[in-house]
Parts: C-alpha cells; structure tokens; sequence
C-alpha cells in the first residue's frame, strides 16, 4: 500500500473536505481523493489569472512589458453594483500598495500575485484580462469545475452568486498543462514554471518536502480554508503534481501539518506513481 494511501483514515477523521490529487504529468493520479469537489479557491485562483495573461501575450492582445496604473478601486462584477475598494490590510504584498496611483509593469504585477500572492496586484492583472480570459484557462486544459466570475474582496458579485471556485482535479490539470507547455507557448510556460518555482510562501506542500526540493506552486489561505498546488521536480525521478485542498473548521496550523504530511508521503511515494 502507497503511503498516500495508509494516510486515508487520518483524512477522513480531518473533518470538512479534504481534497488531494497525485500523480505523474500527463496520467491519470496514483492517488486522489475528492478530487471534484468543489472547494472556494482562496489564492490558488492566481494560477488561472496568471495563465490569462501569458495567453493573451501570446496572442499579442496584451503587453506584460507595459506599464498601467495600480489603483485600488475597481468595478464589480455584479451588474449594478457599485465599486468597490480593497483593503490593504488584507494583503500579503506591501511593495504592491507602495505603487499604489503610481506605473507597474503587468509582467511584475503579475509575479508579485504569486510570489507574495499580492491581492492588489492580481486584480490590477484580472481588469487587464477579464474574467472570460481566466474561466478559459481552466476550459482549454479540461477542467471542469472552476472558474473566476470575480476579483479579490468583490463582495457585492460574491453576494449576487458570482463567486470563484476550484477543484484538487482542475488544479491538476492546468498545472499538468503548464509543464508540459499545452497551457500557452514553450516560452510563457517556461517563464510561469519559472514565476511559480520562485514562491516565498512555502510553509504548506513544501514543508513536507526536503530542503531545497524544487517546487513550482501556489498556495492560498483564508479562514477555514487552505489549499496548496505544485509541480514537484525530484532529482531523482521524473516531475509529479500534488494538489492538497483543505477545507474545513480545524485550525489553521493543523491545516498546514496535516498538508506537510501529505507531501511527505508524496515524497515517499514518488517512484510509484503509476495511475
């Protein structure tokens, strides 16, 4: 039996959803476990963001290389509602906030949104891409369950029913895609695998792997919920994707071991990974 495996009456005594996705790119998992339930994104809806954008470069209907205004007050998604206005303090990224009214590049707008999961940043990049743009990142790699019908701290859209929403399998998906450059050209696959191995918020999957790992992911948090995406490059294997989605009343830190475990198991698991 996997290890993945042997840990399947601990997550089912976790309590609230826990999701998990495992396998090789490009095959069905080797373990997976809830893996099409649908969970709210938090962060992890960043990924789908940040693959709009490199998708619309490549049609050359954006330029990341172009300077726009970083405001914080945007339109809502909900028809008629009024705008609204982020907070920054519920955001993670103060370099963002320090441009705030000034010029930013949409290529570093978007790095900030993954590397630091700057709020601001990403959705200065989704009122450059739409929200179409987005939701069709998640349709050209399969994904069937998720999509991005608003942007961070858009209460009125999330009161109207316009709200994100994510599965373990989509994530998997898309970032299946990435690695083996299906989601957008060889060049901006690469330079988002590149964006993603650069992430400084590393206390969830990567935690549970040994030191130094190379991880390309995306985590997101908010109360009752943490999630964490990545493609995992062992030095001695090949590359294999671990989505774990928590959703649930337990403490955060109790989120964030049991997630550590789970990619510790991935870890011991790693040369077996035969859907």
């Amino acid at each position: 039996m996997s290890r993945l495996a042997r840990l399947e009456p601990e997550l089912a005594e976790f309590g609230g959803t826990v999701s998990v996705w495992c396998g090789r790119v490009g095959t069905p998992p080797a373990y997976a476990r809830l893996e099409h339930a649908v969970h709210y994104p938090a962060s992890t809806m960043k990924l789908a963001v940040l693959a709009a954008a490199y998708r619309l470069a490549d049609a050359e209907v954006l330029d990341l290389d172009a300077d726009v205004t970083v405001r914080q007050t945007f339109t809502s998604a909900a028809q008629g509602a009024d705008q609204f206005q982020m907070d920054p303090d519920y955001d993670s990224d103060p370099k963002v906030w320090q441009r705030l009214d000034g010029r930013a590049s949409l290529r570093w707008l978007s790095r900030r949104m993954i590397v630091r999961s700057s709020n601001l940043a990403t959705n200065v990049v989704l009122e450059h891409t739409g929200y179409a743009a987005a939701t069709d990142a998640w349709r050209v790699v399969g994904a069937r369950h998720s999509a991005v019908n608003r942007g961070i701290e858009d209460y009125a859209a999330r009161d109207a029913g316009l709200d994100n929403t994510v599965t373990a399998a989509d994530l998997a998906a898309l970032l299946a895609a990435l690695q083996t450059d299906r989601l957008a050209s060889a060049d901006a696959c690469h330079n988002m695998r590149q964006v993603l191995l650069a992430q400084e918020h590393n206390n969830d999957l990567p935690a549970g792997l040994p030191p130094g790992t190379r991880i390309a992911h995306k985590n997101g948090w908010i109360d009752g919920i943490r999630h964490d995406a990545g493609i995992v490059y062992p030095p001695d294997t090949a590359p294999y994707v671990l989505v774990v989605c928590l959703t649930t009343s337990r403490p955060d830190g109790s989120m964030r071991h049991l997630m550590s475990r789970i990619a510790a198991a991935s870890w011991a698991d790693r040369h077996n990974l035969t859907g």
